[in-house]
C-alpha cells in the first residue's frame, strides 16, 4: 500500500513537472518576444473563450462547395453566443458560405482540410459604412465581419478562400496568354484598349475617377447601391474590438485586402499563411489599422499587393479618427512576393509609433522595408526599430522612404521615369506627413535595383534616420534627398553604377566606416544649396577627397572628412 501510494505520489509529480515546464517553456518562449523590444510595452493579451464546443454540421451544414451554409453558420455561432460563446469546429470539407457575422467570445477553428469558400453571388454582401483604404465610406461587407466585440480567434490549419477572383479587375500586362483567355471567356468585360478586364461594365464605369478606389463624389447610401459590383470588401474586417488572435490557418483569394484590423486593441497573428494572386490589385495580406498592442509573428505571406501593412486612416479622415497605430511587434515573418515585405502608409494620418521589426525575410519582393506618404496625410510616424532582416532579388528599391507617393507601385513609377522629385517648399501644417526617430541595422541585401532610397519633403525632412551594419549587392546605391540627420555606419556595398551616394538638400549627416567597390572619380555627389554639415569619418580603404564631387550651389565647407 505504501509502495502504492509512492507511486502514485511520483506519478503526480511527474505530471505536475511536465506541466510546469511546458508552461516555464511557453512562458520562456513568450517571453523572448518582449526581451529586445526598444520600448515600453505589456505582453499582448490572447482572447480567453469559454470551453463550450458545436461542430458545424450540427446545425444542418453540407459538404461539398454546392450548398449555401450563411445559415449552419450562423446558427452555430449564435448558439454558442448563447452560452457566453465557445469554440465552432469546421470539419473537413468544402464549406459555401455568405458572409460570416462574428460574435464576442467566439473562436472559429477550421480543421486541416477544411476549405471555407465564400459565395461569388455578389447580392449577399450588402453595403454598409465602413472604412475603405484609410476613408470613410460605404462597401460591401466583408466575408468575414465584426464590430464591437472582445475575445475572438481563428485557429485550426484549414482554409478560408474569399473569392477575389469575380471581384477584382485584372490588367492583361500581369497575366500570361492563358491566364488571360480564361479571364475573358468567363464574362465581364474589356476597356476600349483591351488592356483590363473588369467583372462588369458597372464595375468598369465606377472605377473612372475613383480615388484609390474610394468614389469620394458619391455622399448617400443610394448613389453607392448603384455601383454595388464595384465596392469589393476586405476579406476580413474586425473593427473596434479587443483580443483578437489569428494562429494556424490559410487566408487566401481575398477580393482587396486581405485581414483588416481597424482599431483593435490586443492582436495577435501567428503562424499564418496569407496569400493572394500576384495579380491582384490592391491584394494586400495584412493591414493593421490604428490597433494597439500587436504581435505579428511566425507567418508566410505571398499577395498582390503590401504583404504586411501598418496603416491609420488617411488624410482628413484619418486625421479625424486620430487612433495611432503603437506598440507593434513584427517578427519571424517571411514574404514571398509583395509590393512591399514590411510598409508603412501610405495612409498614416493617425500616426505610427512604436514599431519593431526583427529576423524577416524579404524574398522578390517590390520593396523590401517601404515607408510611404504625400502631402495631405498629415501624421507623424516615429520610434521605429528594424533589425535583422534579409532580402534577395528586389526589384526596385530595398530600403525605400517615399514622401511623394502617388498611389502606384514604385515598379510602375520607375518605369514611368523615376522617383526623384524636385519640388517647392509649402507651409507646414497638420496636412504635412513626418517621419523620424527611425533605427535601421543588421541588414543584407543581396540583389536589388536600388540599396537605399530616402526622400522626404523640402519643408519635412527626414530626421534622425540611423542605418548600420548594412551589407548589399544592387545596381544602384543610395540616394538621400531632403533627409536631415541621417547617419550610416559599417555598410558594404557591392554596386553595379559608378555613382554610390547621390546626396541633395542632406544636412546632419554622417558616414562612417563605408566600403565600397566604385573606382570613378563621382562615387559620391553633393547637390542642393541647402546641404551642410556633412562629414565622412574613418572610411577605409579610400581618399573619399577623390571620390566627391560637390555641385557649386552646396555652401563651402559643407563637407567634411
Amino acid at each position: 500500500m505504501k509502495t502504492k501510494t509512492i507511486n502514485i505520489i511520483l506519478f503526480l509529480a511527474l505530471i505536475v513537472s511536465g506541466w510546469s515546464s511546458k508552461t516555464l517553456a511557453q512562458n520562456s518562449k513568450s517571453s523572448t518576444i518582449y526581451s529586445d523590444i526598444e520600448f515600453k510595452m505589456q505582453k499582448v493579451k490572447e482572447p480567453v473563450i469559454p470551453k463550450n464546443t458545436v461542430n458545424l454540421k450540427d446545425f444542418g451544414a453540407v459538404s461539398g462547395g454546392y450548398v449555401l451554409n450563411s445559415k449552419a453558420f450562423a446558427d452555430a455561432i449564435d448558439a454558442l453566443s448563447k452560452k457566453g460563446g465557445g469554440k465552432l469546429i469546421i470539419p473537413p470539407g468544402i464549406w459555401l458560405t455568405g458572409p460570416i457575422i462574428l460574435k464576442s467570445n467566439i473562436e472559429l477553428h477550421a480543421e486541416t482540410g477544411a476549405l471555407i469558400k465564400f459565395s461569388t453571388d455578389k447580392s449577399l454582401y450588402p453595403i454598409i459604412e465602413t472604412s475603405f483604404e484609410g476613408l470613410n465610406t460605404w462597401r460591401c461587407i466583408s466575408p468575414i465581419y465584426g464590430k464591437n466585440l472582445e475575445n475572438v480567434a481563428f485557429t485550426g490549419n484549414g482554409v478560408w478562400d474569399g473569392s477575389g477572383e469575380v471581384w477584382r479587375q485584372v490588367k492583361k500586362s500581369k497575366l500570361t496568354e492563358s491566364q488571360w483567355k480564361k479571364f475573358v471567356a468567363s464574362g465581364g468585360v474589356l476597356n476600349d484598349k483591351k488592356e483590363s478586364w473588369y467583372p462588369s461594365e458597372t464595375f468598369m464605369k465606377a472605377s473612372v475617377g475613383a480615388d484609390q478606389n474610394v468614389r469620394l463624389d458619391l455622399k448617400t447610401k443610394e448613389q453607392f447601391e448603384e455601383i454595388h459590383d464595384f465596392l469589393r470588401p476586405v476579406m476580413v474586417s474586425i473593427q473596434n474590438s479587443k483580443r483578437v488572435l489569428f494562429d494556424g490557418p490559410v487566408f487566401q483569394n481575398s477580393p482587396a485586402w486581405n485581414i483588416h484590423p481597424l482599431m483593435v486593441e490586443d492582436l495577435i497573428i501567428r503562424n499564418l499563411t496569407v496569400r493572394n494572386p500576384w495579380y491582384s490589385q490592391n491584394g494586400d495580406g495584412l493591414d493593421v489599422e490604428s490597433c494597439k498592442n500587436v504581435l505579428i509573428e511566425n507567418s508566410s505571406f505571398d499577395v498582390g499587393d503590401d504583404a504586411i501593412c501598418i496603416k491609420s486612416g488617411k488624410d482628413k479622415d484619418g486625421r479625424d479618427r486620430g487612433v495611432p497605430c503603437e506598440n507593434i511587434i513584427v517578427k519571424n515573418n517571411i514574404v514571398y512576393h509583395g509590393h512591399g515585405g514590411v510598409t508603412v502608409g501610405s495612409e498614416m494620418s493617425g500616426g505610427v509609433k512604436n514599431l519593431h521589426v526583427s529576423n524577416c525575410t524579404f524574398m522578390g519582393t517590390d520593396v523590401g522595408l517601404r515607408f510611404k506618404s504625400t502631402r495631405g496625410r498629415g501624421g507623424i510616424v516615429e520610434n521605429v526599430f528594424i533589425s535583422d532582416i534579409y532580402m534577395t532579388d528586389i526589384p526596385s528599391q530595398a530600403i525605400s522612404f517615399d514622401l511623394y507617393y502617388g498611389g502606384k507601385s514604385i515598379a510602375e513609377t520607375l518605369a514611368e521615369g523615376g522617383t526623384k522629385v524636385a519640388n517647392k517648399m509649402m507651409p507646414v501644417n497638420v496636412e504635412t506627413p513626418q517621419f523620424k526617430n527611425i533605427l535601421i541595422k543588421n541588414i543584407t541585401i543581396a540583389g536589388a535595383y536600388q540599396a537605399v532610397f530616402l526622400q522626404g519633403l523640402p519643408e519635412m525632412n527626414l530626421e534622425n534616420i540611423e542605418i548600420s551594419n548594412l551589407t548589399a549587392k544592387a545596381e544602384n546605391g543610395f540616394s538621400i534627398i531632403d533627409a536631415n540627420g541621417i547617419k550610416i555606419s559599417n555598410v558594404k556595398l557591392d554596386i553595379q553604377k559608378p555613382e554610390i551616394f547621390e546626396i541633395y538638400n542632406g544636412k546632419n549627416m554622417s558616414f562612417k566606416n563605408i566600403e565600397f567597390n566604385s573606382k570613378s572619380e563621382k562615387a559620391i555627389s553633393i547637390n542642393g544649396e541647402v546641404s551642410q554639415n556633412i562629414e565622412f569619418i574613418s572610411n577605409p580603404n579610400f581618399d573619399l577627397s577623390k571620390k566627391i564631387t560637390v555641385d557649386q550651389t552646396v555652401p563651402k565647407g559643407a563637407v567634411k572628412f
